[in-house]
């Protein structure tokens, strides 16, 4: 059975200012309880973990070692891709289509290594946001004005040393795109075009490709190294 609807029933009924209020009411408590339930997992997660012996403190460097050595191997993995994009348009001769089977598998492996940096890089903030806002709350529960005033500038220091370590770590992040953006250019043309010519016009290329993951590997080690002052700078205690 077939019900013909004219545009006369398509017309949208007109909400009642009582319904609209009633729509608002339902929508923003409903995000409230979203956004509830999500700080209730967090929380729970993290008093799991405080109780098996992992602070927040111990997380974060955790997550920040986890990310350093993510990005160490996103490194080596692009320096990887360079050599290989080199080599390939180098050797003479040879089947073209295993010549793009190795520049492909070498683009998917740097892109692996490029979505775990952005992940650790995540982890690293959503617990540094979560330590520095209990830290933060902590210190009112201080009886001792010195001890919280120390406290207090620790907290300082920690965050102006994050925040630099956050920053270097983004900016290498953001590199990445591009960098994969360019190198997957060159592996399409390449599949698309499997003929001595296309290995002639890639060549013209190298220069960029070698100029942009240079760069990229430049803020690596930048990264890599903020990250070990970091975790070194970070207080060490057993509590």
């Amino acid at each position: 059975m077939t019900m013909d609807l004219s545009q006369d029933d398509m017309t949208p009924i007109p909400h009642s200012p009582l319904r609209v209020r009633q729509l608002f009411f339902l929508l923003t408590h409903g995000i409230m309880l979203f956004t509830l339930t999500g700080l209730g997992c967090e929380t729970a997660y993290y008093g799991t973990m405080e109780k098996l012996g992992y602070h927040k403190r111990d997380l974060l460097v955790r997550d920040v070692t986890k990310a350093r050595d993510a990005q160490q191997e996103a490194k080596e993995q692009f320096k990887s891709a360079l050599d290989r994009f080199t080599k390939t348009l180098e050797i003479q001769g040879g089947e073209l289509q295993e010549k793009y089977e190795a520049l492909n598998s070498e683009y998917e492996r740097s892109e692996a290594k490029a979505n775990d940096v952005r992940k650790r890089i995540a982890s690293v903030e959503d617990v540094s946001e979560a330590l520095f806002r209990e830290w933060n709350a902590e210190l009112k529960e201080y009886s001792s004005p010195a001890l919280r005033k120390k406290s207090q500038e620790q907290l300082t220091k920690t965050r102006t040393h994050y925040a630099q370590l956050i920053k270097v770590m983004k900016r290498a992040e953001v590199k990445m795109g591009p960098v994969l953006a360019k190198f997957k250019d060159q592996v399409l043309f390449l599949k698309h075009n499997l003929n001595a010519q296309a290995i002639a016009s890639l060549k013209n290329e190298l220069v960029s490709v070698e100029g942009n993951i240079n760069s990229l590997i430049k803020d690596l080690n930048t990264s890599i190294q903020e990250a070990d002052s970091f975790i070194a700078a970070m207080p060490k205690d057993n509590g």
